[in-house]
């Protein structure tokens, strides 16, 4: 048996992929994440008119993309402008965020939890807002498509 290295031997066990793949599934993940947010709101908007349910839409589609604007595009292109900066061809597949953001990712999903089964908020206020998080994230994830789109 060969005498590894601790790192030889962790780089043999991470999960690593090549940066456009990396950039797909960062696409893939945010996409798929703020469609789960969007459909959520599906049954909350049930028992109102549709006239409100149009204004809610309106507002989380307007939120969606001041969230987006300010919030989420900035963390997309911060992202790929760090895996683009590792030298390595392939990079560990949770290199997609950086690791600081990893907690500010668990506090985000814990609240949402909290908000969906606890919250005082009414359900198409609620909706409201998870449009605007959803919509941003999937506007997002349009970021990393199109890295892969340019780098193809």
């Amino acid at each position: 048996m060969k005498n590894d290295s601790p790192n030889r031997l962790i780089n043999n066990f991470t999960p690593a992929l090549g940066k456009n793949w990396l950039y797909f599934l960062s696409g893939v993940t945010w996409s798929s994440v703020g469609i789960y947010l969007c459909s959520l709101t599906i049954n909350w908007f049930s028992p109102i008119t549709p006239f409100q349910i149009g204004l809610h839409v309106l507002g989380g589609v307007s939120l969606a993309f001041i969230i987006f604007r300010f919030g989420f595009s900035n963390f997309a292109y911060r992202n790929i402008q760090r895996v683009d900066s590792i030298p390595k061809k392939k990079v560990c597949i949770f290199a997609f965020q950086a690791w600081t953001s990893y907690p500010l990712v668990i506090f985000m999903v814990t609240l949402g939890i909290v908000l969906r089964k606890f919250s005082p908020i009414p359900k198409p206020w609620l909706g409201t807002l998870y449009i605007g998080i959803g919509g941003s994230l999937f506007l997002a994830s349009l970021i990393y498509y199109w890295r892969v789109v340019i780098d193809g």
